[in-house]
């Protein structure tokens, strides 16, 4: 897998878990806090991984 395929990846992944916390965030009754907290954990996880792949290929 080429790093902008990788890169690609990771971003609709962090696309789809932003989705995921708005609907969860939205719904009644609303998800817990600490489980839509460890999601936007995963969500900055995978931000972090962007930049730092973004960083290393130039």
């Amino acid at each position: 897998m080429s790093l902008n395929t990788h890169i690609s990846t990771l971003e609709q992944r962090h696309s789809a878990l932003d989705h995921e916390i708005s609907e969860a965030m939205a719904s009644k009754p609303a998800m817990s806090d600490e489980a839509i907290k460890e999601m936007k954990r995963k969500k900055l996880k995978l931000k972090e991984e962007i930049e730092r792949l973004r960083d290393s290929g130039h």
